[in-house]
C-alpha cells in the first residue's frame, strides 16, 4: 500500500549533481515520505545516505516510476530522452537538469527567482537551465525589470566540477603531477586543464560558438526576454567547483548605480558583495557550499552609455543544478502542481 506523504525519484542519484540533490532534499526539509535512488547498472547496489538511513540504489528503467510523485533528472540528456516520458506515463512530474528539453517550446524553463509563472504551463516535464545561464538571469531579472537590458555579453570561467567527477580528479592528478615534475595524463579534456585555461566548452558549432556559449544566448531569451541581445565566451578554468562570470549589461535607459546596487541586495536569490577597497568581491571558493549568487564589482561602462559592468559567482552544482531543480519542486508543490496522495 502506497505511503500518505510524496515520493521523489532522483534519476542520476550517484553523480555530482545527484548527490547534490538528496543533500539538498536532506537539508530543506523536503515534504517526501519515500526517496528513490535510481542510477545506471554501475552504480546498482549502492547505498547512499539520506536522513539517517542507507538507500540501495536501483538501475533506471522505464518501470522505476510507480506512484512516484516528482522525478528530479540529473542522468544525461540520453536517458531524460529515453526515461522523463515513462515517468511522466506514470503520473510524475519531471524536474530534468540535463538539456534534452530545455528548448523545447511545450517545456517550461524555470529559474524560480526570475520566471516561477511559468512552472504553471508544464505538460509534466520542466527543463532546469544551463549552470552558467542560472546564476546570470538571477542577477539580471531586478535590472531589467527597471532599466530594461537592451544587450548582454558574457564571459565566463566555469569550474571543472561543471563536467563532473571525472574532471574534478583530473585536476587534481595533473595539479599533483606538475607539482611532482611529472608527465600528465589528459583523459577529460582536449588540453591539459592545471594551471591553464581552455576556451572550449562542449563542442563546436558551424558559426563559432560552442554549444555552451548559444545556450547562454538561446536559453536567457527563453526565460527572461527573447528581444535582449546575448552573446557569450565560456572558458573552463583549473578552479574544482563555483563559476564566475564576467557580465556586461546595456541598458535602453539611464541608471542609478547606487540603486542599482541596492536593488540587487533585495533581491531572492543574490548576495552583493562590492567594496573593492576591503578587496570583498565574489570569490568561487566563497561561493562553494552556498545557495546564493553573489555578486559585486559593479560599475559603469565608460565607452558606452547606460552600460554596466559587474562580476558573478555561485556553486554551479547547487544553484547552477541541483538546488535550483529542487527549487522548482517546491514551487510545484507550493501551486498544487502536484498529485497528492
Amino acid at each position: 500500500m502506497r505511503s500518505s506523504g510524496l515520493t521523489v525519484a532522483v534519476a542520476g542519484a550517484t553523480g555530482a549533481v545527484g548527490e547534490e540533490m538528496l543533500a539538498i532534499l536532506e537539508e530543506r526539509d523536503f515534504p517526501c515520505d519515500e526517496v528513490r535512488c535510481l542510477a545506471s547498472v554501475r552504480s546498482e547496489g549502492k547505498r547512499v545516505e539520506f536522513r539517517g538511513r542507507k538507500l540501495v540504489v536501483n538501475v533506471l528503467t522505464a518501470d522505476s516510476f510507480e506512484d512516484v510523485d516528482v522525478a528530479l533528472f540529473s542522468a544525461g540528456g540520453a536517458r531524460s530522452l529515453e526515461f522523463a516520458p515513462a515517468a511522466v506515463r506514470s503520473g510524475a512530474v519531471v524536474v530534468d537538469n540535463s538539456s534534452a528539453f530545455r528548448m523545447d517550446p511545450e517545456t517550461p524553463l524555470v529559474v524560480p527567482e526570475v520566471n516561477p509563472h511559468a512552472i504553471s504551463r508544464h505538460k509534466g516535464i520542466i527543463a532546469n537551465p544551463n549552470c552558467s545561464t542560472i546564476q546570470m538571469v538571477v542577477a539580471l531579472k531586478p535590472l531589467h525589470d527597471v532599466a530594461r537590458i537592451r544587450r548582454i555579453v558574457v564571459s565566463t570561467y566555469q569550474s571543472v566540477s561543471g563536467t563532473g567527477k571525472k574532471a574534478m580528479d583530473e585536476l587534481a592528478r595533473q595539479t599533483v603531477n606538475l607539482l611532482n615534475f611529472k608527465e600528465i595524463e589528459r583523459k577529460v579534456y582536449p588540453h591539459q586543464i592545471a594551471f591553464n585555461c581552455l576556451p572550449h566548452i562542449d563542442s563546436f558549432l558551424e558559426n563559432g560558438y560552442t554549444k555552451e556559449e548559444m545556450k547562454m544566448v538561446n536559453e536567457t531569451a527563453k526565460i527572461l526576454d527573447p528581444a535582449i541581445k546575448v552573446t557569450a565566451t565560456t572558458v573552463r578554468i583549473p578552479v574544482v567547483n563555483g563559476h564566475s562570470e564576467s557580465v556586461n549589461v546595456e541598458f535602453e535607459r539611464p541608471y542609478d548605480l547606487d540603486e542599482l546596487r541596492t536593488l540587487l541586495a533585495r533581491s531572492p536569490g543574490l548576495v552583493v558583495e562590492d567594496e573593492p577597497a576591503r578587496t570583498l568581491y565574489p570569490l568561487a571558493i566563497r561561493a562553494s557550499g552556498q545557495d546564493p549568487v553573489y555578486v559585486g564589482r559593479l560599475r559603469r561602462d565608460f565607452s558606452c552609455p547606460n552600460a554596466l559592468n559587474f562580476w558573478c559567482v555561485a556553486d554551479n552544482l547547487r544553484k547552477g543544478a541541483a538546488l535550483n531543480t529542487v527549487q522548482i519542486a517546491r514551487e510545484l508543490i507550493g501551486r498544487g502542481l502536484v498529485r497528492t496522495p
